[in-house]
């Protein structure tokens, strides 16, 4: 059986073999019967390198519809939802004159999509614009530009400043779909193009995960104007001969003695600040115990939105500032440790003009005895700031051991830079070589973050299996491409079902995928992992109805003619 090669590529082996260029005004070769044709088990098409993209069936399908309607595609990460993009692209570009337009949230996506383009198509004259308004990066023109790869807040801003427009764009490409939501770029740009874009212009959104709730999906499908959505899974028929499985596992701890005990005293400190806002009217619909993040923000709102003069809002928003510091600094003790608990009101602490709230929840007794006793703890004790962390240790020493045909790579997931600082450190005194990957913001000298070439190059490095553990934060869960992740461990449940799926899909590219989530008993791990699971269960349910309710839409378009099948040639190997 030959090996499984990594899904986001897709090609055949050997070196890619060199095409012309094509002249000014790019030529148009004529198309081939059914669009897309096979030969020894990789695609032909007039503008593709030869044997650059493997023959999968259910990509040339999504493909084929891509041509006929606009179409939003749910593809788990790892089955190569950019050589769709590919395939429509070369179609489009070869039949017309029109560009291409491929957005993406980040700069090192943006650039990772360029480069695989420039892998798969025969050479095309193409631009990159990355950067922020204020300190935009161009590579190339627009005007003469084939295929543009941009970050949707600088063309949100050239269309706005009349640098360009979008009518002569034959396809838009929404990668990491899902941020379609609200006031973020990717809105204002679809609802342009669909007013502006050429006869035969297309629509394709790519994502792994479109949200857990029914409104957050129609608000996507509505936002982008697509026609049809296609949902596979690793499971379905002609996608599951193609992947490979990810075994999902979780390592259980328990919070020590001394860290139940601050527990106690924030959760003591937060169900007083909590009565007094229900005795003035506010949080009655639910539980102390079960107010989120989410209900706390909701309810600045919900403040604001009472009638009345505003100084009857200074005592319900002073108490909701106190408890969502509690809220936030009880999440960091349970989930993280000691550590970031103590840097948490360290930076509270630290901030040049505290607030009121800030001051006042800083002084509750419950807090300022929580402190106290977390830090003797850590001072007089050898035990690490979270069990997780000798779970974590023992859990990366038995895989380093594990024999393989690679250099091992495991990728630790943390939600907070401070737990990444920790964890670092405790994986370094073990002797091993570990990288970090984190964003651009710098809070201070010991938490700098980083750039996008320094980002680039610790991940070239870890692709490379230069060190084999590599700790980042959310920066790295979308979409970023790294072959044979042995391992991938999150540090912590996230409730959110987006962040779940993205995470799990660093692994399981070209081999066997394993993923451990390590939880902690009687925290919050274990409510977030619940709702986690709850809304990726309903985010399939979901798509699975909006997709057959489409494809059952009488107004539906049917494939172009000759499309509906794909030629296969005598020498064609199996796929």
């Amino acid at each position: 059986m030959t090996r499984q090669r990594q899904l986001d590529e897709f090609t055949a082996e050997g070196a890619v073999p060199a095409a012309p260029i094509l002249p000014p005004g790019r030529a148009h070769p004529p198309g081939l019967p059914g669009v897309w044709q096979t030969s020894n088990g990789t695609v032909a098409h007039p503008l593709l390198r030869p044997d650059a993209i493997r023959a999968l069936p259910f990509q040339l399908d999504l493909a084929r519809v891509g041509l006929a309607e606009d179409l939003l595609v749910v593809l788990p990460t790892g089955l190569g939802k950019t050589v769709i993009a590919a395939l429509l692209a070369a179609e489009l570009l070869r039949a017309g004159d029109g560009k291409i337009l491929f957005l993406a949230p980040t700069r090192p996506l943006v650039q990772q999509h360029s480069e695989s383009f420039g892998r798969w198509l025969v050479s095309l004259r193409t631009a990159r614009f990355t950067g922020t308004v204020r300190r935009p990066v161009r590579q190339g023109a627009w005007e003469t530009a084939d295929v543009v790869f941009a970050t949707p807040e600088l063309v949100q801003n050239d269309l706005e400043a009349g640098r360009c427009d979008l009518k002569d764009v034959a396809l838009l490409v929404v990668d990491e779909a899902h941020h379609a939501v609200g006031k973020y770029a990717y809105v204002p740009i679809a609802a342009r193009y669909r007013s502006e874009r050429p006869p035969g212009g297309r629509i394709l959104a790519l994502t792994a995960s479109p949200g857990g709730k029914e409104e957050r999906v129609e608000e996507v499908v509505r936002a982008l104007g697509v026609a049809r959505i296609e949902a596979r899974s690793r499971d379905d028929p002609g996608v599951r001969e193609y992947v490979q499985p990810v075994d999902i596992d979780t390592r259980w701890v328990d919070l020590p003695p001394a860290t139940a005990h601050v527990r106690d005293l924030l959760e003591f400190a937060s169900r007083a600040t909590a009565r007094k806002l229900q005795k003035m009217g506010y949080l009655r619909k639910k539980p102390i115990a079960s107010l989120s993040v989410k209900d706390l923000i909701a309810l600045r709102a919900e403040i604001f939105a009472r009638p009345g003069p505003m100084v009857r809002r200074f005592g319900p928003l002073f108490h909701q500032l106190v408890l969502l510091h509690l809220h936030h600094a009880q999440e960091r003790l349970e989930t993280q440790g000691l550590a970031p608990f103590l840097q948490y009101l360290d930076r509270l602490e630290a901030k040049p003009k505290p607030s009121r709230g800030d001051r006042a929840m800083l002084a509750l007794p419950e807090v300022v005895e929580a402190r106290r006793e977390a830090r003797l703890f850590l001072e007089t004790t050898r035990e690490p700031s979270h069990p997780k962390l000798d779970a974590l240790v023992d859990l990366v020493r038995t895989t380093l051991d594990e024999p393989r045909q690679h250099p091992p790579r495991i990728l630790v997931f943390a939600q907070y830079r401070d737990t990444i600082q920790s964890i670092q450190s405790a994986l370094e005194r073990e002797g091993w070589t570990v990288g970090r990957f984190v964003g651009q913001a710098t809070r201070d000298p010991d938490d700098r973050g980083m750039n996008q070439k320094e980002q680039a190059r610790v991940l070239a490095s870890f692709r490379e299996g230069r060190f084999p553990l590599l700790v980042a934060s959310s920066v790295a869960e979308e979409g970023l491409d790294v072959p044979d992740v042995d391992l991938v461990v999150f540090f912590e449940s996230v409730p959110s079902e987006i962040r779940a799926i993205q995470r799990r899909g660093r692994t399981g590219r070209s081999s066997l995928g394993r993923v451990v989530v390590l939880l902690t008993h009687e925290t919050r791990d274990v409510s977030y992992q619940k709702a986690e699971v709850r809304r990726e269960k309903a985010m399939r349910r979901i798509v699975r109805r909006l997709s057959a309710e489409a494809r059952r839409r009488p107004e539906a378009a049917s494939p172009p003619a000759g499309s509906s099948e794909i030629r296969h040639d005598a020498s064609e190997n199996s796929v």
